[in-house]
């Protein structure tokens, strides 16, 4: 008995599987330790068989044939689409980043980041709000099923970045450049009525101190930007599901291809 077996489903599934898997691995809100490395590698497996038909047309493959040829060949496509799932998730990650920035300016400027500790969920050190601000984002991200839009961002990038085809990197380097712009701009706009807040305080003591120095305002500094940021977290905090949804749709365009 014959068994026919296509090669070139294989090698397009394996494509774009590798794609996925390393877009899951970097990208919010799959990049987490809690998020186990075999779902990761199960979800991009699951992908891959639904999409894989689909790239394979849009990458102008005949059926049943291989869009590349010899074991270098198939070796360097696959780095290939490492290198693009990698960017595109990085990409993601940059624009997410503007939350945990957020929290980390209020950080500093509330006095918390002298309590700075590991965060094993983000694998960085972040105080009180820096990893307060993470975890909600990534609740919201699950709430809203903005997940959901991430993965369908990375299924429509096969649209405008085909199998083996590569990227710009003129094009991934402007993105990265006005991402790193985008990302404080947003963390600016998440905690600034706060750092407002806290920076008067700052100018209030000052002037406090100025006027009666045997008061010794700034022993009290601390613990009264403590309780200010406490009591005010809330103002920025209200601001925080818009602005993760804002966030959602700017990745989704620039992984679903918007930008490329």
């Amino acid at each position: 008995m014959d068994l026919a077996f296509d090669l070139g489903w294989l090698e397009t599934t394996m494509l774009v599987s590798v794609r996925l898997l390393a877009f899951l691995v970097v990208s919010p809100p799959f990049h987490v330790t809690a998020f186990p490395g075999t779902v990761k590698v199960a979800l991009s497996l699951g992908i891959a068989l639904a999409v894989g038909p689909a790239a394979a047309a849009r990458s102008e493959l005949v059926q049943g044939a291989m869009l590349v040829s010899g074991t270098g060949e198939i070796v360097g496509a696959l780095v290939v689409e490492a290198f693009v799932g990698l960017a595109l998730g990085f990409l993601v990650r940059l624009v997410f980043a503007a939350v945990q920035t957020a929290g980390g300016l209020i950080d500093l400027f509330g006095g918390f980041e002298v309590a700075a500790a590991f965060d094993p969920t983000s694998g960085t050190n972040g105080a009180q709000f820096s990893r307060f601000y993470s975890m909600a984002a990534l609740a919201l991200l699950f709430a809203s099923d903005g997940h959901q839009l991430l993965i369908a961002g990375i299924v429509r990038s096969f649209d405008a970045l085909p199998l083996a085809g590569g990227m710009d990197l003129a094009v991934l380097a402007d993105l990265m450049t006005g991402g790193v712009a985008d990302m404080m701009l947003a963390a600016l706009q998440i905690a600034g009525p706060l750092i407002a807040v806290l920076f008067l305080t700052d100018v209030g003591l000052g002037l406090l101190t100025r006027v009666a120095p045997a008061l010794n305002a700034f022993a009290l500094g601390f613990p009264l930007k403590i309780l200010v940021t406490l009591s005010l977290g809330s103002i920025a905090f209200l601001g925080l599901p818009a602005m993760i949804s804002g966030l959602t749709d700017r990745a989704t365009g620039l992984v679903g291809g918007g930008a490329w």
